[in-house]
């Protein structure tokens, strides 16, 4: 079974095993042995539909969009501006035009940081983050808060499952945060988190929302309806699309509020030697040529997943993760990261005494393709008492045998470093 063009789940499961065919790199040996491809939650492997799209935009319809009136630059601003159109059906935006393209999450916070942020907030008010927050959720907000005196403040996770104190949460989230900003899914931990809960709590003392989608928006469905977000962003390489592509979701009203981002071509309306005049959202918001084919390979991308349906691919990784837990768990001395029920498809973990970089190097001459570091989550991994980890994330292309193999491979290493 080939996934098609279609945006109706089956109402069965596909057959995983046989998706594997549409992805040309799974198909090869890495020091002589058969790929595991394991590091999903730092970039997904891309379908062969998706490769096909860029290639044809490329060969056939290249050219700059919103510029020109010659057919190429038609039919190309056809297709980025239609790429739009599926990004807002894909996340059940109410408006196209509350999709802005960019390079990724990290881009996407970055911008609302400099724009909402540097607009809308002043000296003493308070963004609220979790302690779970990636680098690219950070470090946007630590520039700001030099820049203008805002405080950055940290709602507690609890030990290694990286559940969120919801306690703490009500005693931090005071009407003096203007921002509350949080993963949807945890990139270390693996923990969902409850996010239409928290945009409610925060609605209730006045405060924004924005939702890191990065690890969530291509394996589960996520609406922005459902869920009352202010903000949502996330990258289209970690949902099977291009690197360099990605999409920040905004409610109209925000998008209309806020200054550009960036100065240049297509975000003006008009411009003289002194003077000028900002375009309409979404287009405000990017400035020069865009990434057009990666837009379009990113629609490909979502029709891809819609046509697998993501609440069957949200299961099978929920599966190979509990697999993979259960069977480290098996090993013993292995310090597990995250909730023992209801993570999502990865898996974090120390392997004894083994640094977590030793790990992944001998994986590799396996063959298996893991993530060893500190993941984006230094404070994190600081709290933790640790300095770095080893994480198995996965796909829907990845199968049982292959977490078998992994665990085979993991208790090979405990016994190298034991003896």
């Amino acid at each position: 079974m080939h996934a098609d063009a279609s945006v109706t789940a089956p109402a069965a499961p596909p057959d995983f095993e046989a998706l594997r065919a549409d992805f040309p790199i799974l198909h090869q040996q890495v020091n002589g042995h058969p790929l595991i491809y394991f590091d999903n939650a730092a970039t997904s492997q891309k379908p062969r539909r998706v490769i096909d799209a860029l290639v044809h935009y490329y060969e056939h319809d290249n050219a700059n969009v919103h510029r020109g009136i010659h057919e190429l630059s038609n039919r190309a601003t056809a297709a980025y501006e239609a790429a739009r159109v599926r990004a807002a059906r894909f996340i059940n935006a109410p408006s196209a035009d509350e999709i802005v393209f960019v390079n990724g999450t990290t881009e996407g916070i970055n911008l609302l940081a400099s724009s909402w942020g540097g607009k809308f907030l002043k000296a003493g008010d308070e963004i609220l983050l979790l302690e779970l927050e990636h680098h690219s959720n950070i470090v946007p907000w630590l520039l700001l808060a030099g820049k203008i005196g805002c405080k950055l403040k940290y709602v507690p996770v609890e030990g290694d499952t990286g559940q969120v104190d919801l306690a703490k949460l009500d005693e931090l989230l005071t009407p003096a945060v203007k921002l509350f900003a949080f993963p949807h899914i945890s990139n270390t931990m693996g923990v969902v988190n409850p996010v239409h809960e928290f945009v409610v709590r925060a609605k209730a003392v006045g405060a924004r929302t924005l939702i890191d989608a990065a690890q969530s928006a291509g394996h589960l469905v996520v609406d922005v309806q459902a869920i009352g977000c202010d903000f949502l962003v996330f990258s289209g390489h970690k949902i099977l699309g291009p690197t360099g592509s990605g999409v920040l979701f905004g409610r109209r009203e925000l998008l209309d509020a806020m200054p550009p981002y960036q100065g240049g071509g297509e975000m003006i309306s008009s411009v003289d030697f002194y003077t000028a005049k900002w375009n309409t959202v979404p287009h405000k918001f990017e400035a020069g040529t865009p990434h057009i084919a990666g837009a379009i390979g990113l629609a490909a991308a979502m029709d891809y997943l819609d046509a697998v349906g993501r609440e069957h691919i949200f299961r099978h990784d929920q599966e190979l993760a509990l697999r993979a837990q259960r069977g480290l768990e098996a090993l013993g001395d292995v310090r597990i990261f995250g909730p023992r029920e209801g993570r999502a498809g990865l898996v974090s973990f120390v392997l004894g005494q083994a640094h977590a970089h030793d790990v992944v190097t001998l994986a590799d001459q396996k063959g298996i393709a893991l993530r060893g570091g500190h993941h984006c989550n230094q404070p994190l991994h600081r709290k933790l008492g640790i300095k770095s980890s080893a994480r198995a994330s996965f796909y829907f292309y990845n199968t049982a045998a292959e977490v078998d193999r992994f665990l085979e491979e993991m208790a090979r290493i405990q016994h190298f470093f034991r003896a």
